[in-house]
C-alpha cells in the first residue's frame, strides 16, 4: 500500500483558458464508432427497458489489449477525445499507445448516443443511477464486444466513480483501475449538495413543466455555469484569470455565450444518477491493482478531508497521486489533461501484474 501525497513543485503544463487550443496531439488511429442493442436491460429499480442502445468509440486494433476510458458526467466519447487526453495518451510511445491497446470509450448510459430520455420517453424514463451504468457497459464489452478481461479501466469524474465500481462489482474483469478525480466514498457533502442545488434549480424553473418544455428552460444554461465556477476551475487558476470584477464577468459572459445543448431532462437524470453512489463498504474486494489519482485543488474532492488517505489502506494493491496544484491546474478538470501524470500512467501500467485468463 502506498499513498503518494505532492503538495508542492514547480506549476506544470498551459494557462486554464489556452490548453485546450494550444495542446498538440500526438498521432494515433482514427476512432471507429459503433452501436450496441441490449435487449430487456433491467434497471435497480425493477423498470425494464425492452432495447437499450450503447453507442461507443474505439481507437486501435482489436487484437491488442482492451482499455475502458469512462468519461465524465453530461460528457460522451468525444469528450475524451481532446488533445490534452487522448493526444497525450493514445499516441505513439505513449501510456495507452494505440498501437498496443485496443482503447473502448463509451457513450455512457443517459449520454451522447447512448439511449436517455430526450429519445422521446422523458421523464418515463426509467431512473439509472450509477450501479446501472457501469453493469450497462459490462454487458456492452461482455456480450457485444466479446471481451471476457481488460487490461485497464480508466475513468475521470463521474468515471472514476464508475471505475471504483468496476472493481467492487466485477473485480476479476481488469487488471488494473485508475479512477480519476473522484472518491470511493459515499455521495455527500458539498459534492452533493452542489449537484442537488443543480437538478433543484431546473426542476423550479417553471418553463421546466414537470419535463414536458417544448423549449429548453433558460435555467439550464445558467445552472450548468453556475456549477462548473463553483465545483471546478481551480482557485488559483480563477484568481489568475479573473482578478478584476471586470475580467471575471467578462468570464462569466463568455461562458453564457458558449455552445450549450444540452437537454434539460437529460441534465437532471445525469446529475441525479449519483444520488446513491458509494463503493466503501467493497473496497476489501478489489483485486486490480490501483492508481487512484486526483488533484490537489479539486473543489468537489478537496484533499484536505483525508478520506482518500483513509479509504485507500483498505485496497490491496492501491496508491495514490495528487496532483500539485498550481495556477495552472484546474481543480476538479485537471485529469482531463494528462500531462499532468502521464509519467505516474505510464509507470503504474509497466509496474501492474497481467493475470492469467
Amino acid at each position: 500500500m502506498k499513498v503518494v501525497s505532492l503538495l508542492c513543485g514547480s506549476a506544470v503544463g498551459a494557462a486554464v483558458l489556452s490548453l485546450a487550443l494550444t495542446a498538440r496531439a500526438a498521432e494515433y488511429p482514427t476512432p471507429k464508432v459503433g452501436d450496441a442493442t441490449i435487449k430487456d436491460f433491467t434497471f435497480h429499480t425493477g423498470e425494464v427497458l425492452p432495447e437499450m442502445r450503447l453507442h461507443y468509440t474505439t481507437v486501435g486494433d482489436p487484437n491488442g489489449e482492451p482499455v475502458v476510458v469512462v468519461h465524465g458526467t453530461t460528457g460522451s466519447a468525444s469528450s475524451m477525445l481532446t488533445p490534452g487526453f487522448a493526444g497525450e495518451l493514445f499516441g505513439p510511445g505513449q501510456p495507452l499507445d494505440a498501437a498496443k491497446y485496443y482503447i473502448i470509450i463509451p457513450d455512457v448510459l443517459g449520454h451522447g448516443k447512448s439511449s436517455k430520455p430526450s429519445d422521446g420517453l422523458k421523464t418515463k424514463f426509467p431512473r439509472y443511477n450509477y450501479d446501472d451504468m457501469v453493469e450497462a457497459q459490462y454487458r456492452l464489452l461482455k456480450e457485444h464486444l466479446g471481451l471476457n478481461h481488460v487490461r485497464l479501466i480508466i475513468g475521470n469524474s463521474m468515471g472514476g466513480m464508475h471505475a471504483w465500481i468496476w472493481g467492487v462489482k466485477h473485480p476479476a474483469y481488469m487488471d488494473a483501475l485508475v479512477p480519476m478525480a473522484s472518491q470511493p466514498s459515499e455521495m455527500a457533502s458539498r459534492n452533493w449538495m452542489m449537484r442537488r442545488l443543480l437538478v433543484e434549480t431546473i426542476r423550479r424553473d417553471p418553463a421546466y413543466a414537470n419535463g414536458e418544455y417544448l423549449v429548453q428552460p433558460p435555467s439550464v444554461r445558467v445552472a450548468n455555469v453556475f456549477f462548473a465556477l463553483g465545483t471546478s476551475g481551480g482557485t488559483l487558476a480563477l484568481q489568475r484569470h479573473a482578478p478584476t470584477g471586470d475580467l471575471a464577468d467578462k468570464l462569466v459572459d463568455a461562458r453564457l455565450a458558449a455552445p450549450f445543448a444540452a437537454d434539460a431532462n437529460d441534465y437532471v437524470y445525469q446529475w441525479e444518477s449519483s444520488r446513491a453512489y458509494n463503493c466503501s463498504p467493497g473496497l476489501e474486494k478489489i483485486e486490480a491493482a490501483v492508481l487512484a489519482i486526483n488533484a490537489a485543488d479539486d473543489e468537489r474532492n478537496p484533499p484536505e478531508t483525508g478520506i482518500m488517505e483513509r479509504e485507500i489502506k483498505r485496497v490491496k494493491n492501491a496508491r495514490l497521486y495528487v496532483i500539485p496544484a498550481s495556477d495552472e491546474t484546474m481543480g476538479h478538470g485537471t485529469t482531463g489533461y494528462a500531462k499532468f501524470y502521464k509519467r505516474q500512467l505510464q509507470d503504474f501500467l509497466q509496474a501492474a501484474p497481467k493475470k492469467a485468463m
